[in-house]
């Protein structure tokens, strides 16, 4: 008898070592590599933008040179408003489109640490703004993994294309 219940001692032990349900949104990622960078240099690599100065600056420079959008496109950069909390602006790279309101972007330094920050890979970005226009948006917290609770303006999406007649204006 004694021996059956440490039998099962294993069993109920990798029982309570299962992962938790799924959250709606969820999801963090390691970085993807151990350099620590700001924001603009990374996504400047990762999307083949040329273009310079603060994030929030990135959206008044793409006029004429790049396609802006108000709909993610993967590739895209969303250019984030300079803000109290974000006194430089911040761009994302769009990894993928989830959904109409969710997205999943690659950037660095979320945290906005001094010296640069940690890379992170396909975090949730989910649209909150009243007109569906991702002019606001709550941004996945890697440290507390959760959603954040703080609405960021933002000013749209640089796609890496050169401006046309089709693209709407913004």
């Amino acid at each position: 008898m004694q021996r059956r219940s440490l039998l099962a001692l294993p069993m109920l032990m990798s029982a309570c070592a299962a992962r938790p349900p799924v959250q709606e949104v969820a999801v963090t990622s390691p970085p993807m590599d151990s350099r620590l960078l700001y924001c603009v240099p990374y996504a400047r690599e990762r999307s083949a933008l040329d273009i310079r100065g603060d994030g929030w600056q990135w959206w008044e420079a793409a006029i004429g040179r790049y396609a802006r959008a108000r709909r993610p496109e993967p590739g895209g950069v969303l250019v984030f408003h300079k803000t109290s909390r974000l006194r430089d602006g911040h761009v994302s790279v769009v990894a993928r489109v989830v959904g109409e309101r969710e997205i999943r972007v690659d950037h660095a330094n979320w945290d906005a640490q001094r010296g640069g920050g940690p890379i992170v890979l396909d975090q949730p970005v989910v649209d909150v703004s009243a007109g569906n226009d991702w002019t606001a948006v709550r941004v996945w917290y890697p440290p507390a993994n959760i959603l954040g609770t703080t609405v960021f303006p933002t000013a749209g999406f640089i796609l890496p294309r050169p401006p046309s007649d089709a693209t709407p204006s913004v």
